[in-house]
C-alpha cells in the first residue's frame, strides 16, 4: 500500500513537472491585455502588410580567438543582409569578447571595440537598415560605472544607450513596438560572477510604463541579451512584465556547447521566448516576420541559401491566440512564403500533408504565393512543406505543422522549456542551501546520537555510520568541518579586485564592489559545486581515513592490508579533487589578482586546511581513538 501511494505521488509530480514546463498559452492580466482589433480580410496575394526584422547575438569580436569570426560577420553586414533587406536588425549583445588571452581574466579591450565599429561603416549596414545593439554581459565586464572611459559601447556602438528603451517601428499599416531589457550589471564584475542580470524596482517601472505604452501598436517584441530564466527581477517578474509581448528575443546562452541546438518555449500568458544560437562558434541568425500581424521566424545558419520561411499558414506551436489574429489563417487566399537568395529563386514548390499543391509564384521581392483553400485542412492538425531551389543549383526545405482549431494543443520539448522558464538563481538557492543544512544536520546528528554496539562482520552501512560517528565525535574534525560549512554560507569566499582599481569580496549571497551589492545568483551555483565536489567528499574521505585508523592501521600499513587498488582510487579521487581546489586557487588570481590569492579563505586557505585536516587523521594520537580502536579489534575477533 505504502509503494502504491509513493508511487501515485511521484506520477502525480512528474505530472505537474511536465505540465509547468510544456504550458498552453493563457491570455495575459488584463491591465496588459492588448485591444482587439476589428476582423479584416487574411493574407492574399498582395505584397502587402509585411514586415520582416533580423536578429544576430553573441557576436564575441576577439582579439585573440576566432579571427574569421571578424571577417565572416562583415560579410554578413555587407552581403547577408543586401539579400535580406530587412527593416530592422537587433544585435542582443556580447559584440566583444573582453576576454584575456589565457581566457580566465576579462577586460575591455579597445581594439575588440574598434573592429566591431569599422565592420559596421565599411559595410554601410546602419545605412541600409535600422541597426540596434544593446550589451551583453561580456560588454559589462570589468567596468566600475557607466560614465567610466571603459564603457566603449557608448562610444563604438550604433545604439551607444545604455538602459532599457522602447523603440516605435512605423508602417503604412501600423506601429510595431520593440521593448529592450537592459539586465547588465552595473558596476560590471569581472567574470564569471555576471552571468546572471539583475533589474532593480526603478527598471521595472520604466519597463512596466513602456509596456503599457506599447499596448497600442500592432505587436510588441521583447529583446534583451539574458534569457528570462537568467535575468533576478523584483515582483512582479520580467516575465509578467512582458506578457503582452508577442515575443522575447534572446542569446547568450550559445545553445549549451551544441546540447540545444533550438531554445524555444512560450511563457504561460503566451509570450514566446525565443532564445537565438550564437555567431561566435555557430554563425547562427534569425529572420522574424509579421504577415498581416501573423508572427512567424526561422533560425538560420550564415551562408545557407536559400533562405525560405512560410508565413502563412503559420506554425501551430508558435502560435499565440492571445497576441495574434489566428482566424486570418481560415480567410485567407493564399500560401505566403518568403525566399532568399543571392541567385534568382527558380522554384517553390509546396506540399501540404506530402501532397503536391503547385509552385508558388513570384509577386515581389521575396514574397512566393499560392492560392489555396484553407477549409479543406478546418480540422487536426497538417503539415506544409516548401521546397526553394535558386539559378546556383542550392535547394532548402522547410515546414511546420498547422492547424486552423485554436482549442489543439501543441508543447514545447520539456528541457528548452527547463531552460528557459525557471528561475535559475532561486533553484540554486534552494539547492545550496539544502546541501549545506543536509551536511550540517549528519554533522549534528552522529555528534549527540548514541553510537550502537558493533556486530559481528559489519556490512558498508554499519561502517559508514560508524564512520561518521567517530567523525562526529572527534572535536578536532568535528569543529572544522561544522565551521568550514557554516563559513560556506557565511563568510567572504574572498576579497579581491573584482575590477581593476576597485576591490569588492564574494559570500555565497552577492558580490560588493563598487559600493554596490549584487544579488547572488552564479553564486549559488559555485557554492554547490564547491559543497559537492570539495566539502562533502572531503568529509567522506576524512571518514574513511579515521575508520581505517580504527581498525588499526597508519598510513603505510594501510596501502598494504587495505585493498590495494580500492585505496589508491580514493587517494587519487580526494588528490584530484584538492588539484581542482588548488588550480582555483590559481584561477583567482589570474582573475582577480594577488590579493585574492591571498584572502581566500574558501581556496587557498582551505587547501592549507585540507592538508592539515589529511595529516591530522594520520597522525592523531591512538589513545583518542582507543575506545574505537579496542571494539573495532573486538568485532574483527569474534
Amino acid at each position: 500500500m505504502l509503494k502504491l501511494a509513493v508511487g501515485l505521488l511521484t506520477a502525480a509530480a512528474v505530472a505537474l513537472l511536465l505540465d509547468w514546463y510544456a504550458p498552453s498559452a493563457a491570455p495575459p492580466p488584463a491591465g496588459l491585455r492588448r485591444p482587439r482589433q476589428a476582423p479584416q480580410s487574411g493574407p492574399g496575394a498582395e505584397a502587402a502588410n509585411l514586415l520582416w526584422v533580423v536578429q544576430v547575438s553573441d557576436i564575441h569580436i576577439s582579439r585573440f580567438r576566432g579571427p574569421k569570426r571578424a571577417s565572416d560577420f562583415e560579410k554578413f553586414c555587407s552581403e547577408t543582409i543586401d539579400i535580406i533587406q530587412p527593416a530592422l536588425v537587433l544585435a542582443t549583445g556580447d559584440l566583444t569578447d573582453a576576454k584575456t588571452r589565457d581566457k580566465l581574466g576579462s577586460e575591455q579591450l579597445e581594439v575588440e571595440w574598434r573592429t566591431y565599429q569599422s565592420i559596421l561603416k565599411r559595410s554601410r549596414v546602419v545605412e541600409k537598415t535600422k541597426w540596434i545593439d544593446i550589451k551583453g554581459n561580456h560588454d559589462s565586464f570589468n567596468i566600475p560605472h557607466l560614465d567610466s572611459v571603459r564603457n566603449y559601447y557608448r562610444k563604438y556602438s550604433a545604439w551607444r544607450k545604455d538602459g532599457s528603451f522602447h523603440y516605435i517601428h512605423t508602417t503604412s499599416f501600423g506601429n510595431y513596438s520593440f521593448i529592450c531589457v537592459d539586465a547588465t550589471l552595473s558596476p560590471g564584475p569581472k567574470r564569471p560572477y555576471n552571468f546572471f542580470g539583475i533589474l532593480n524596482m526603478n527598471q521595472m517601472k520604466e519597463l512596466s510604463l513602456m509596456a503599457t505604452e506599447s499596448l497600442h501598436s500592432n505587436h510588441t517584441i521583447w529583446f534583451g541579451h539574458f534569457p528570462t530564466s537568467t535575468i533576478i527581477s523584483p515582483a512582479p517578474g520580467i516575465r509578467t512584465l512582458m506578457s503582452s509581448a508577442t515575443a522575447y528575443l534572446c542569446g547568450h546562452l550559445h545553445t549549451l556547447g551544441g546540447l540545444m541546438p533550438a531554445l524555444h518555449s512560450q511563457h504561460r500568458g503566451g509570450t514566446l521566448e525565443l532564445e537565438l544560437g550564437d555567431w561566435m562558434d555557430n554563425r547562427r541568425y534569425r529572420i522574424l516576420v509579421f504577415d498581416h500581424d501573423l508572427f512567424s521566424f526561422a533560425d538560420l545558419n550564415f551562408e545557407e541559401w536559400p533562405v525560405v520561411l512560410i508565413t502563412n499558414p503559420k506554425s501551430f506551436l508558435y502560435s499565440s491566440s492571445a497576441h495574434e489574429p489566428l482566424d486570418k489563417i481560415l480567410y485567407s487566399t493564399h500560401i505566403r512564403i518568403l525566399a532568399f537568395s543571392p541567385s534568382v529563386v527558380i522554384s517553390v514548390e509546396v506540399y501540404i500533408d506530402g501532397v503536391h499543391l503547385g509552385n508558388a509564384h513570384q509577386v515581389s521581392g521575396p514574397l512566393y504565393v499560392l492560392k489555396w483553400s484553407p477549409q479543406n485542412y478546418s480540422e487536426g492538425f497538417h503539415h506544409i512543406d516548401v521546397t526553394v531551389q535558386d539559378a546556383s543549383g542550392r535547394i532548402s526545405t522547410r515546414g511546420h505543422i498547422f492547424a486552423m482549431e485554436e482549442n489543439l494543443s501543441l508543447k514545447f520539448g520539456f528541457w528548452p522549456s527547463f531552460i528557459l522558464l525557471t528561475d535559475h538563481y532561486v533553484l540554486a538557492r534552494v539547492l545550496f542551501g539544502l546541501i549545506v543544512l543536509i551536511q550540517i544536520a549528519l554533522l549534528v546528528i552522529f555528534r549527540y546520537l548514541q553510537k550502537p554496539a558493533l556486530k559481528e562482520k559489519p556490512g558498508l552501512l554499519t561502517l559508514t555510520s560508524y564512520s561518521l560517528h567517530v567523525f562526529s565525535k572527534t572535536n578536532t574534525f568535528y569543529y572544522a568541518v561544522l565551521a568550514l560549512n557554516l563559513y560556506t554560507i557565511l563568510g567572504p569566499w574572498f576579497v579581491g579586485e573584482l575590477i581593476d582599481g576597485q576591490v569588492g569580496a564574494c559570500f555565497s549571497f552577492g558580490v560588493f564592489v563598487g559600493g554596490s551589492f549584487l544579488q547572488g545568483s552564479l553564486t549559488f551555483v559555485v557554492g554547490i559545486l564547491q559543497m559537492l565536489f570539495f566539502n562533502l567528499p572531503l568529509m567522506a574521505y576524512l571518514c574513511w581515513c579515521l575508520l581505517l585508523r580504527c581498525q588499526g592501521h597508519s598510513f603505510r600499513s594501510h596501502i598494504h592490508h587495505v585493498r590495494h587498488l580500492m585505496a589508491v582510487l580514493v587517494h587519487l579521487a580526494m588528490a584530484l579533487l584538492l588539484g581542482w581546489q588548488v588550480y582555483s586557487c590559481y584561477f583567482l588570481q589570474r582573475t582577480y589578482g594577488t590579493l585574492a590569492f591571498f584572502l581566500s579563505p574558501m581556496r587557498t586557505w582551505l587547501v592549507a586546511l585540507t592538508s592539515a585536516l589529511i595529516y591530522k587523521t594520520w597522525t592523531l594520537k591512538s589513545s583518542e581513538l582507543r575506545t574505537y580502536i579496542v571494539e573495532m579489534k573486538n568485532c574483527q575477533s569474534s
